[in-house]
């Protein structure tokens, strides 16, 4: 292990110092950073690992699908309730012909389900009518269970197990029968960020937490529901890859020691999910700075630091490991910030034998949360230059 973890400072430092900006051009154009010389971090030679790295680099139809919207009303508009536009394929096929090769397709079900859990069929045909559109263009798709933490739905506590149990199960029933057929380009995650919503320690994993403690192992014990309910159907899902998000999907989550990877039927089939919007104070909080500089700094060696634990721990032991969500805030005009910041967390990630997922949620006029790089309504690219970051860096080889 100190062999290991030695390697890996020596690789990390190689990266931090292979980092050099293009220089933008004289009239101030947004460009593409040069990163040059990855280090050579040994990737295991599986099935896995080529199978992750065949993913290459993925894009969210964040807002979409998982949108939620419990006063009622009619089910299908709540497709377009928070990212203002519905899914047409136009969409998918832009993000195809950007060079995106997986798409995630998050789905929150609750709002379209009976006492019984049981999918609704017209909701059920439109996520396999998306779904359809990216497979038809050869990409990867992901597919999940979204915004459904509740008491009445799932809930990492032993007090709402039973019930966590019951729709985990039931969720996954249907889905593996309706998208049994499908080949292994279609990927099932278990649950999406998974945690104790409205608690003092939501974000934050703390081990010495009875709370946390629990919450954990009731995670564990979903995932394996999800996993055995999967296998269970047969076919193409006996040997599915199915990601296992830990603890919010943080990287600390899976890196916990009360991270447990489920019992598995099939051979190097689970893929660790993980979300990382780091470093915080530029990616994702609010108030937070607009800068973020190549080359040897607390910053990318924040990044460098919680992919090197991943790769320790998952990759250089054969075990795939998905960045399902990462990005990076629109700040008014931070755009060359934010495409050195794609440029150099894919090369980060990939030369450690990890694929990410940039969070899309739409770019619209009120969305203060702007992740998007697709203006949906037009369909056009609002930050070519991120996207371009993210294909030469993230993408298949």
């Amino acid at each position: 292990m100190i062999k290991t973890r030695l390697v890996s400072l020596l690789c990390a430092l190689a990266l931090l110092l292979s980092a050099i900006p293009a220089l933008a051009d004289e009239g101030g154009d947004i460009a593409v950073p040069v990163l040059d010389n990855p280090p050579a971090f040994e990737i295991p030679d599986n099935e896995a690992l080529a199978f992750i790295r065949e993913m290459g680099v993925g894009w969210n139809l964040g807002n979409t699908l998982d949108a939620t919207r419990d006063g009622g009303g009619d089910e299908m508009s709540i497709e377009g309730y928070w990212c203002g536009v519905k899914t047409t394929e136009a969409m998918i096929e832009a993000v195809h012909a950007a060079g995106f090769s997986t798409i995630r397709v998050p789905v929150s079900w609750h709002n379209h389900v009976d006492a019984d859990f049981n999918i609704s069929r017209p909701w059920l045909d439109r996520v396999q009518e998306i779904v359809d559109w990216a497979i038809a263009r050869d990409m990867h798709v992901i597919l999940n269970i979204h915004h459904d933490e509740s008491p009445d739905f799932f809930y990492p506590s032993e007090a709402c197990y039973e019930t966590s149990e019951r729709y985990i199960r039931r969720i996954w029933e249907q889905l593996a029968e309706r998208f049994g057929g499908y080949d292994e380009k279609l990927i099932f995650e278990a649950m999406n960020e998974p945690r104790q919503k409205g608690t003092d320690w939501e974000w934050w994993l703390d081990e010495d937490n009875a709370d946390c403690r629990e919450a954990a192992d009731c995670i564990n014990r979903l995932n394996q529901v999800f996993v055995d309910t999967v296998r269970a159907t047969g076919g193409n899902n006996a040997t599915r890859y199915l990601m296992i998000p830990g603890y919010d999907a943080a990287p600390r989550g899976a890196l916990s020691e009360l991270y447990a990877l489920p019992k598995d039927a099939a051979d190097n089939r689970l893929i660790v999910s993980v979300h990382a919007y780091t470093p915080y104070h530029f990616a994702l909080e609010e108030s937070g700075t607009d800068a973020f500089e190549l080359g040897a700094n607390p910053q990318t060696t924040e990044i460098a630091g919680f992919m090197n634990d991943l790769y320790e721990k998952f990759v250089a032991q054969g075990i795939p490991v998905l960045i399902g969500e990462f990005g990076a805030r629109d700040r008014d005009g931070n755009t060359q910030a934010r495409t050195d910041y794609a440029a150099w967390y894919t090369f980060a990630a990939r030369s450690r034998g990890i694929s990410c997922c940039w969070w899309d949620n739409n770019f619209f006029a009120g969305n203060g949360e702007r992740f998007g790089l697709l203006d949906r309504a037009k369909c056009e690219w609002r930050y070519p230059t991120i996207v371009e970051a993210l294909v030469k860096y993230g993408g298949t080889d």
